[in-house]
């Protein structure tokens, strides 16, 4: 929770936040002029109305009664557009703000490294770029140009008071110091109750996402009653959290509303003191009474508000630390390749390399292989032995920490990170498709890849007679994660996902793992299609998938143990491939 604790206030991150307004600066100084206006026009509209009071009405001037009540609600016609404009203004430049930040922490969150996403809940980056953000909006909607409005006002209805009358306007003022030990108090407690909020909306976004993804697993070990427990617990804090505002609102509310009131008794208080004494003008008494009791709503208001504008502020300044800190996250992948055009042959080449998720605990340690371009090379062995860390650092999702990874002679890492990614494709064993039509799941929204292109792809990997087969065909809605697909049909769309983006590089993982025998026939034509005349990786648990592999690569701990084609691996007498082969085979028997 230490990333949503209150802090002083921090300077540097408010200029950061306010420099997301740049481009729009003729939006907030539109809004910040509405708000100086307004400002001036609400206590010279009082002054006004005491004026009428004092001058007009005593010597009963038609004319000047006339044309001074025109000139009021000529001030309240101007006020009103001027309030609409800066309402306006200020909820559009906000807005504009947390699109561009927005967009800034999408993009940015594409490029972190899938270690980033090993490490934090998806339900928590959901909150940063959707709750947060409106955070973020209400500093330039709620917060700092309200405040700058509310003090503005302060100030100009307390100079027009003591203009009027400055003994009268000391004794009214005789609450407000309550009034401000009051705020201070309000402001911390809804400070922390702000926090607590924030902080218990992340847990249920976080909760929720894991859950409803992992619904299956819910309802497979029967935990529906215990989830929604666990859901209830942690809804039962957002409540608490929310109730603690609302009590803190409760109270505050009443007090400056009491307050007010003893303003306006001490006003009645004062003037009746000054009835009958000599010299004093009942008109102008009269006049300064009617004024005052305006004045003290303007005073009172604002100082109301400025106790939320500020926690509104400051928890835009929270959300925008929590989004700052995402963004601030350099756990990328850099982009510092140089070759930008290579013929992609597909030979690769591994030396000793090494590498760990979390040092020094390495996964993979002193591999060397080769492959040669057009090969199938198979990678088999126990869970955890290193085969899809392999895969990882080949499409460069993770880094290396030792040795040489090189495709074609040319270093991996000197390969411009775009063109490496587009000449290879990877098919999942756990395929994720979008929620919309297979056609668009396939393309993935590349529309240099036609209508005419995924069919005649779909007719060579066997798939186009069940996609014809579903409602719409090709425009069918898989739903989201494709849960309206088998698992044979989702893995048939990925290798249709994979032959259409013409890979030189091709990988398979566990790709026939978990289906059944009949999809595995269909996608086992799919793989001799796809890995015709193209490099391409297999990892499988399925021997039988692989028999026909250029070169078998058995892996043990990290290290390679055994090389070699299934004809050579199945003659060695005690080999690691050989057992795991006569192993399979007596459990299909």
């Amino acid at each position: 929770m230490s990333d949503v604790q209150g802090k002083a206030w921090d300077g540097k991150l408010f200029k950061r936040v306010f420099s997301y307004s740049k481009p729009y600066r003729s939006i907030f100084y539109g809004a910040l002029a509405c708000t100086i206006v307004l400002a001036v026009l609400s206590p010279a509209r009082v002054k006004l109305i005491k004026y009428i009071i004092t001058d007009f009405l005593p010597s009963k001037d038609v004319d000047g009664l006339f044309y001074g009540i025109l000139i009021v609600v000529g001030i309240l016609l101007v006020e009103t557009l001027l309030q609409f404009y800066d309402v306006y203004l200020a909820n559009t430049l906000g807005q504009y703000v947390i699109k561009d930040l927005r967009v800034q922490l999408f993009a940015h969150i594409t490029k972190l490294r899938l270690k980033f996403f090993d490490k934090n809940p998806i339900g928590m980056l959901v909150t940063r770029a959707v709750s947060d953000m409106e955070t973020i909006a209400q500093i330039f909607s709620q917060g700092l140009i309200s405040i700058i409005g509310d003090i503005l006002k302060l100030i100009v209805a307390l100079a027009f008071m003591f203009w009027t009358n400055w003994e009268l306007t000391f004794f009214v003022l005789i609450p407000i110091p309550v009034l401000l030990i009051a705020t201070n108090i309000f402001k911390k407690a809804i400070k922390k109750s702000f926090q607590d909020v924030r902080t218990s909306i992340s847990s249920l976004n976080t909760f929720v996402q894991e859950r409803v993804t992992g619904m299956a697993l819910v309802k497979v070990f029967g935990r529906e009653k215990r989830e929604a427990k666990a859901f209830a617990e942690i809804n039962e804090r957002h409540k608490k959290a929310n109730i603690r505002s609302i009590w803190a609102y409760s109270i505050f509310f009443p007090v400056v509303e009491i307050l007010s009131a003893l303003s306006l008794g001490l006003l009645v208080i004062y003037v009746l003191l000054q009835v009958g004494k000599p010299g004093v003008s009942l008109n102008e008494l009269s006049g300064d009474m009617i004024a005052f009791i305006m004045f003290i709503n303007m005073l009172y208001r604002p100082i109301r508000m400025l106790a939320d504008r500020f926690n509104t502020l400051q928890m835009g300044m929270v959300g925008s630390e929590r989004v700052f800190k995402i963004l601030d996250t350099d756990e990328i992948i850099e982009n510092t390749g140089t070759t930008t055009e290579l013929n992609f042959n597909g030979k690769l080449s591994f030396k000793d390399v090494w590498f760990a998720y979390e040092e020094p605990n390495f996964v993979l340690k002193n591999l060397n292989f080769e492959v040669n371009a057009g090969e199938t090379v198979a990678f088999i062995g126990a869970t955890g032995a290193g085969k899809t860390s392999i895969i990882n650092l080949l499409g460069r999702f993770y880094e290396y920490q030792k040795g040489d990874i090189t495709i074609d002679g040319v270093d991996l890492r000197s390969i411009d990170l775009t063109l490496l990614r587009q000449n290879i494709s990877v098919v999942l064993q756990d395929v994720f498709l979008y929620s919309d039509t297979i056609l668009n799941n396939i393309t993935l929204g590349n529309k240099d890849i036609s209508r005419e292109e995924v069919i005649e792809a779909s007719k060579l990997v066997g798939s186009h007679e069940f996609i014809m087969n579903l409602p719409g065909g090709y425009d069918f809605n898989v739903k989201e994660r494709g849960g309206l697909l088998s698992v044979g049909q989702r893995q048939l769309i990925a290798f249709i996902r994979a032959y259409v983006y013409q890979p030189k590089i091709l990988i398979l993982d566990e790709a026939t793992s978990s289906i059944d025998t009949e999809s595995e026939i269909l996608i086992q034509n799919a793989i001799e299609k796809l890995t015709q005349g193209r490099t391409s990786i297999v990892i499988a648990h399925r021997l039988s998938t692989i028999r026909n592999a250029d070169k078998i690569i058995v892996l043990e701990k990290g290290e390679i143990v055994e090389v070699g084609s299934h004809s050579e691996l199945i003659l060695l007498e005690n080999g690691a491939y050989r057992k795991l082969y006569e192993y399979q085979l007596e459990a299909n028997d």
